[in-house]
């Protein structure tokens, strides 16, 4: 039984007729929400009962981006165990709670033990687990450099670019276009740091997601006819501490955070 594992491959055995009445625009946005299990194949009115009992067997349906990540955990845990939680204190930047690690997050304790468990006050996330993870296991504790350099200085990966500037700098942007005050809440909730305006911007505040992987946030308002600006910064050594991948999915639990605390405001 060949299996239907993308929008197309459903596409093809869909009537076509883009009938609206599964609730999508088109045939292959109902068969691209079917992938992404927002739909259910069932919901076409055109196709017989048999062949929905056949097809329903036949479709494979993505893993939601969080699902990836729940299985990435499951080798992290595994490799944490290697992990001299003594030894990596002064690479990591991190203090020893009795047998478990405690690492800063955005100024907030996060404490690990040996099998990768975490406890935190603050709201845990797989996002940003499992760059905390990737951080403990493979960071090679490089001091900051005090200089400033773009995601795309750090990786020459456009997908990894692409997803950053879809997935973080651009959704960041529009948040903070729409709650102005977001940036003060950073700076009470994460001990935000301002610094002295950099790069011709209203706002410059400094974050450390973790310690040896800072963030520089540069917002500048929109005036008149010309729009806001968001200009995002790592410490050149912020690749070395953490990888590309992993600066990503950090960023994006960031994300997740942001959006709850402006939820507040609404």
């Amino acid at each position: 039984m060949s299996k239907l594992d993308n929008p197309l491959s459903i596409y093809k055995v869909l009537p076509k007729s883009n009938c609206k009445l599964c609730g999508a625009p088109t045939c292959l946005a109902f068969a691209a929400a079917i992938i992404k299990g927002d739909k259910r194949i069932n919901e076409c009115p055109h196709l017989e009962k048999e062949a929905l009992e056949e097809l329903n067997g036949q479709i494979v349906r993505q893993m939601t981006p969080e699902e990836q990540l729940k299985q990435i955990l499951v080798p992290l845990k595994e490799e944490i165990l290697n992990v001299d939680f003594s030894a990596a204190v002064e690479r990591l930047g991190a203090k020893l709670s009795g047998d478990k690690l405690t690492v800063k997050c955005l100024g907030k304790d996060f404490t690990v033990d040996s099998k990768g468990n975490f406890i935190s006050d603050c709201h845990i996330n797989v996002w940003v687990i499992v760059p905390l993870l990737n951080y403990i296991i493979h960071s090679a504790g490089k001091d900051l450099s005090g200089k400033w350099v773009t995601f795309k200085e750090l990786s020459s990966d456009t997908v990894w670019i692409s997803f950053f500037e879809k997935r973080f700098e651009e959704p960041l942007k529009q948040l903070i276009d729409s709650y102005p005050d977001l940036i003060e809440d950073l700076i009470l909730i994460f001990n935000g740091k301002p610094v002295e305006n950099s790069y011709s911007s209203d706002i410059s505040l400094v974050l450390y997601p973790l310690p040896k992987v800072p963030l520089l946030i540069c917002y500048k308002k929109p005036v008149e006819d010309l729009k806001s600006q968001l200009n995002i910064f790592f410490d050149m050594t912020a690749d070395e501490n953490l990888k590309i991948d992993s600066i990503y999915r950090l960023c994006v639990g960031l994300l997740v955070m942001f959006q709850k605390i402006a939820s507040r405001h609404t």
